[in-house]
């Protein structure tokens, strides 16, 4: 293909904050708030699940249901991260969403364990494909001088999910109002009703004009840019950007490719992603999955009951990244990563032997996992910021999937880890698994000081070079 000498990039990050903007960022950042839903209503129901009026789980089985979701988001995360890559953003939306809306609407006709860990993977399938793509569209989208601010905002919206579940839950799973074996049902069709209603606001989203670019689409990716253009500039003179980068389109690449320029060209960028992604999902994983059976079975906080504790949780974890957000675009990416991940794993240590000495109730115990998931809430979605924005465009969508199903396929485990250490009923087999944890939030933190990329502020193109420069660059090296 012929080389293509475009401003495109740069026009995109020079535009004004616009309503356009929010439009996108609602359209596609609901996928977080859809996933803090499933998320919750599985923590909150799980301890219903295992009354003989519902399905009759085992805490085991019950606790497995999140390994079941995470696995299912792992396989989508990969299968549909190379269609993201082959086929554009635009087209795999409406795929990706209709899957989980059919896996959650499934999920609340679930009639025994199999058929819901069945349903509760086929969502994950959904949801899972929805996090390259979408990671992929708004980094592309967003100007470069707020993409850290906007990218954890958007990942912290996952806490909305979860308030609108916790919420539901205390309205849902009061025997009063529904019959036990009626209200955790009816808590699926919340999620379902979000992602058709969501279908009608993402027609109105474009393909990315750098996905176009790297697919040799100039026309229609200059065509789509001016649309924007015309949409946010309020009548004002947009100045011309003076840098403009060389791209020849190269097709559409493969997992092998990926592999050899992740893990070979920016080898230290991907031990960092792996370590962050896998720190933060073992955190997330371990603590939420078992929410509710640890307030259960620790301090005897009936089921209608959990919700009034998830909803302050929640607030802290949506406010942590939207509040400390803008700190990663002026202090810098590898200050506030490091930061954020060192402090939130050494008061999950703190607050672990607190818990082993006895001395929290329910009350001191969601306020101290408030204040950790503050800065761990930060920190987790500067994770997915890193591995968005530290890799070629070409193959963007595809390594995020990558990082995601390696580090989130290797803390699947967790929920059931630590459903395992809750059916001993000892406090000290808890605190040693708040210890792996913390210590797997502190370790990535340290790790950031050293293999960190300042990222802030700076067009994705300066980031990581699109693969074709790399291509050519090494062809006229192996030439002399």
């Amino acid at each position: 293909m012929r080389k293509i000498r475009t401003k495109i990039p740069y026009r995109l990050d020079r535009l004004p904050w616009s309503r356009w903007h929010i439009l996108v960022v609602i359209a596609l950042g609901i996928t977080w708030v859809l996933d803090g839903l499933e998320v919750t209503i599985v923590g909150v129901i799980s301890s219903v699940l295992t009354r003989p009026q519902t399905l009759n789980l085992t805490e085991f089985q019950a606790s497995f249901l999140g390994t079941a979701y995470i696995l299912g988001a792992v396989i989508g995360a990969i299968v549909f991260s190379y269609l993201t890559d082959k086929y554009g953003r635009k087209k795999l939306f409406m795929v990706m969403l209709g899957i989980y809306v059919a896996g959650t609407v499934l999920s609340a006709l679930s009639w025994n364990f199999l058929s819901i860990a069945l349903f509760r993977t086929i969502t994950g399938l959904g949801i899972g494909g929805e996090y390259s793509a979408i990671n992929s569209a708004i980094d592309e989208l967003i100007p470069a001088r707020v993409r850290g601010w906007v990218d954890l905002a958007i990942n912290g919206s996952w806490w909305i999910g979860t308030m609108v579940g916790s919420a539901l839950s205390l309205y849902l799973l009061n025997p009063h109002e529904f019959p036990i074996d009626l209200g955790w049902r009816l808590s699926f069709a919340v999620g379902a009703i979000l992602g058709v209603s969501i279908m009608l606001i993402r027609r109105y989203v474009p393909e990315s004009p750098r996905w176009l670019l790297v697919h040799g689409k100039v026309e229609e990716a200059e065509e789509v840019v001016k649309q924007i253009e015309m949409k946010v500039q309020n009548s004002k003179e947009l100045s011309e950007p003076k840098k403009s980068i060389s791209i020849t389109p190269i097709g559409n690449v493969g997992f092998r490719l990926v592999f050899k320029t992740v893990f070979g060209r920016y080898k230290k960028r991907a031990i960092l992603g792996l370590w962050l992604m896998a720190g933060q999902a073992f955190l997330y994983n371990a603590i939420f999955f078992t929410y509710s059976l640890i307030l259960s079975k620790f301090y005897n906080v009936p089921s209608d009951e959990i919700g009034l504790y998830i909803f302050p949780f929640a607030i802290g974890n949506f406010t942590g990244p939207l509040i400390l957000g803008r700190l990663f675009d002026s202090l810098g990416r590898r200050k506030m990563i490091s930061l954020t991940y060192i402090i939130s794993g050494s008061l999950l240590a703190f607050t672990g032997y607190l818990f082993y000495l006895g001395i929290l109730n329910a009350f001191t115990q969601t306020f101290a996992w408030v204040i950790i998931f503050f800065f761990a809430s930060a920190g987790a979605s500067s994770a997915y910021l890193t591995v968005s924005e530290v890799f070629p465009l070409e193959i963007r969508a595809m390594a995020i999937a990558v990082f995601y199903a390696i580090g989130t396929g290797l803390s699947s485990y967790a929920p059931s880890f630590f459903g395992y250490l809750l059916g001993s009923k000892q406090p000290s087999d808890l605190f040693i698994g708040y210890l792996i944890g913390a210590l797997l939030m502190i370790f990535p933190g340290i790790l950031t000081i050293f293999l960190g990329v300042d990222a802030e502020r700076k067009s994705l193109e300066e980031v990581a070079k699109p693969l074709s420069e790399i291509i050519e660059s090494d062809e006229k090296a192996d030439s002399k």
